[in-house]
């Protein structure tokens, strides 16, 4: 019979841990006696198997053996080698390879083995030596119940000497000896199956290979081998699942029915009580869904009579199919305008960028004109201080802007002749002439925007774009059922709903330019107040209408109006401020609704002035230079500083043209001292006083708002004005000294019109002009 490989489950020593050292020792054991000394781990496993092997046939049966053997050489070849042997003389034997497999429990017995004598040492060597008793299948039983019942009882199993290795055998079957459980305080609950390490999960199938190979080999010695393998199954399965085990022996427990509980007594009587109880509940459901069933029949009914009536009568069929109508009407007109607001939208953005492009050409032209110019003086000025002799160098462009600059100064100075102006400054022009090849091009763009303009609504019913239809529509439905329309809130509706076809309107509409269309002459303008007028006249309850065309003005005008003052709007052109606050007081005019339309307002008003801002600070350049420069009235020196003077002057002129849509404040830190007292006096002060500077002074008092000093009571100036009424004096002063004496009267009358009444009635008794007391007693 072949032995089963060898298996190695812990780590032996060198000198006894071959395997073959032990087979002959095996074969040498007879020779040798017990009193050598100890014997390693194969020869004790030779000296236990022979004995062992002459009673493999008495039939099945397990070892019994003490869980705990100690050994002289502090080791745990005994049982590692005895496992290690296997094979079936094992199993007739000694089952010792169930404690190998439990790698930890062994562990602890070989720690404790190396504390152990040579005395026990021999001990162990005479109890192996001796012949073991193996207990059959109803002694196993009788030991199991004996085991049990102990247990139950909370008693203990005494130790018996002679049956060592029967009770060792039967705990490493069933794992269940209380001999080898610890203390309830030192055993450990497993939870969770204990995990195995490599070399156990190798020597447990190295043990299970070699077992199945050594139980076939031994079929045919043994007639009962088909029980052993059977209970060798049995046994590994209750070792490797005793927690499942016990886990599922605990549930069942629980589900078993307790006897021991008691319920309460259940007489007739109260189970009467329960089914009166639920049969009330239920009385009391059903009779709540009747309830709701008679109410849903009855509503059924009313609705049914309801549309009988509707539909025998005429007055109600009218006015259902008008509502229908209307509402089918503003759902296909909401429909086309935010289907065509595309366009509208791309249209407008193509005219914007049009006029802005024109706008940054002439702002352009005219600040580069300046700089060149500006810096051909400048030239001039240090070439004549350096050398009297000598050309003046200037590069070809600074020689073609001056060329153009004169080329355009001439042909408004032909055009002027022809027109019979000969009063006009130098610089009073807006200097916004365009040349022939750009004319030909914005006119160009011009009309092919105005083409697609056309074509927005080429394809829409003249209901749907044309808002004198669309206002008759809403008309009829405030006529017919006024209750209807202005619950219905539709004068909230109407300017949004305009706002598109308004704003196609204003797409070639310039405010900028003198002769635009105001707002009171466009269609929608007219149609809108014709819708208001008649609202006025049909009920005198409702005022919602009247704010319509205030709404409109604040949603959809003044955002236009704000995106010309801040773009394209140019402060130094007079024709454009005047155009400007022409539609600007009748937008305001007609803002009646404070309310509505004060953030428009204030938003505009408020471009308004950041932009004259800018323009003094960009576009006003006036040079100083030397007396003996400018005493020449035809030198380029002189000509070019009475050029910017008359230019800023025209911007003071038109800052104070909004003086009735503009703070007094505002114009007053914008004309008088940003412009007048930082740039304008001082050129007047370099001056030589003569009639030029008083025409000048003239000019400067004519701009100035007659508000501003139309109250009598005030005999002061304003403090603005400080400066300017010093000027005045010290040039009367030098004039009333030279052949200009005439001019002191003006000088006097410009003091009187701004109320410097103290300062010329001081300068008319210094100076005795007893003539010019008329004046003063005038105002």
């Amino acid at each position: 019979m072949a032995h089963r490989p060898e298996r190695s489950f812990r780590q032996r020593r060198a000198d006894s841990s071959d395997s073959d050292g032990g087979e002959e020792q095996a074969a040498q054991g007879p020779q040798r006696p017990a009193q050598e000394g100890p014997l390693s781990g194969g020869g004790r496993a030779a000296v236990v198997e022979r004995p062992l092997r002459a009673r493999g046939s008495r039939g099945r049966g397990r070892a019994w053996a003490c869980s705990r053997r100690p050994r002289a050489d502090g080791g745990s070849g005994v049982r590692g080698d005895v496992g290690r042997r296997g094979g079936a003389p094992e199993s007739r034997t000694i089952d010792l390879s169930t404690d190998e497999e439990d790698g930890t429990h062994h562990s602890s017995e070989s720690k404790d083995d190396q504390n152990s004598s040579s005395d026990s040492s021999s001990s162990l060597e005479e109890e192996f030596s001796s012949v073991v008793h193996i207990p059959d299948a109803a002694f196993i039983q009788a030991a199991r119940r004996k085991r049990q019942l102990a247990r139950t009882q909370d008693d203990y199993i005494p130790l018996n000497v002679k049956h060592t290795s029967t009770m060792t055998g039967m705990k490493e079957n069933s794992d269940e000896d209380p001999e080898s459980e610890p203390d309830d305080h030192e055993k450990r609950i497993p939870f969770t199956p204990k995990p195995q390490t490599l070399r156990q999960r190798m020597a447990e199938e190295t043990t299970t290979r070699n077992e199945e190979t050594s139980e076939e080999s031994q079929e045919d010695e043994n007639p009962d081998i088909w029980e052993q393998q059977q209970m060798r199954k049995a046994v590994k399965i209750t070792e490797g699942g005793n927690i499942d085990l016990a886990h599922s022996s605990e549930f069942q427990t629980v589900k078993k029915f307790d006897t021991s509980i008691l319920f309460p007594p259940v007489n007739l009587e109260i189970i009467k009580k329960q089914l009166n109880t639920r049969l009330t509940l239920l009385q009391d459901t059903h009779r709540s869904h009747l309830r709701e069933y008679e109410k849903y029949i009855q509503d059924v009914k009313s609705s049914k009579s309801t549309i009988q009536n509707l539909e025998n009568s005429t007055s109600q069929a009218l006015n259902f199919k008008f509502y229908k109508s209307m509402k089918i009407y503003v759902e296909n007109l909401i429909d086309c305008l935010n289907e065509k607001i595309i366009n509208i939208q791309e249209i407008e953005s193509s005219m914007h960028a049009l006029l802005l492009k024109q706008a940054m050409a002439f702002m352009k032209r005219r600040q580069d004109e300046l700089k060149h110019e500006s810096t051909y003086l400048q030239q001039l000025s240090c070439k004549a201080e350096t050398s009297t002799s000598g050309s003046l160098t200037t590069d070809e462009k600074t020689q073609w802007i001056l060329q153009e600059i004169e080329s355009r100064r001439a042909q408004r100075r032909q055009a002027r002749a022809l027109s019979g102006n000969c009063d006009h400054q130098e610089g009073i022009s807006s200097d916004d002439e365009l040349s022939s090849a750009d004319m030909i091009d914005f006119q160009k763009s011009h009309g092919d925007i105005l083409q697609d303009l056309k074509k927005i609504f080429e394809d829409v019913q003249d209901d749907f774009c044309k808002i004198q239809n669309i206002l008759l529509k809403f008309q009829q439905w405030r006529e017919k059922f006024p209750d209807s329309y202005y619950e219905a809130f539709i004068s909230l509706c109407i300017p949004k709903l305009l706002n598109p076809l308004i704003r196609v309107q204003l797409i070639d509409w310039n405010p900028l330019k003198f002769d635009s269309i105001g707002l009171k002459q466009m269609p929608w303008f007219i149609s809108v107040e014709e819708f208001m007028d008649s609202s006025m006249e049909d009920s005198n309850r409702h005022s919602s209408d009247k704010k319509i065309l205030s709404a409109i003005i604040n949603k959809t005008i003044i955002p236009r109006l704000t995106d010309f003052v801040e773009f394209i709007w140019d402060p130094l052109s007079t024709s454009q401020t005047r155009s400007l606050i022409t539609h600007c007081r009748m937008i305001l005019e007609h803002s009646t609704c404070e309310n509505e339309v004060s953030k428009g307002k204030q938003d505009l008003l408020s471009s308004i002035v950041l932009r004259m801002k800018k323009a003094i600070e960009d576009d006003i350049f006036i040079p100083l230079y030397p007396k003996s420069a400018v005493e020449n009235k035809t030198s380029p020196h002189s000509k070019f500083q009475e050029r910017q003077f008359w230019s800023g002057l025209k911007l003071f002129g038109n800052i104070l043209l909004w003086n009735e849509l503009l703070p007094d404040d505002t114009l007053q830190e914008l004309g008088l001292v940003k412009l007048l007292n930082r740039y304008l006096i001082i050129v007047l002060l370099n001056a030589t006083p003569g009639p030029d500077v008083v025409k000048k002074c003239s000019q400067i008092t004519a701009y100035l708002p007659e508000k501003w000093f139309k109250n009598s009571a005030i005999r002061t100036p304003i403090p603005q004005l400080e400066n300017f009424i010093q000027f005045l004096l010290q040039s009367a002063h030098k004039l009333s000294r030279s052949e200009f004496r005439d001019e002191v009267k003006e000088i006097i009358i410009i003091m009187v019109k701004i109320k410097a009444l103290k300062q010329a009635e001081s300068f008319i008794e210094e100076h005795h002009l007893d003539h010019l007391k008329s004046v003063i007693k005038e105002v």
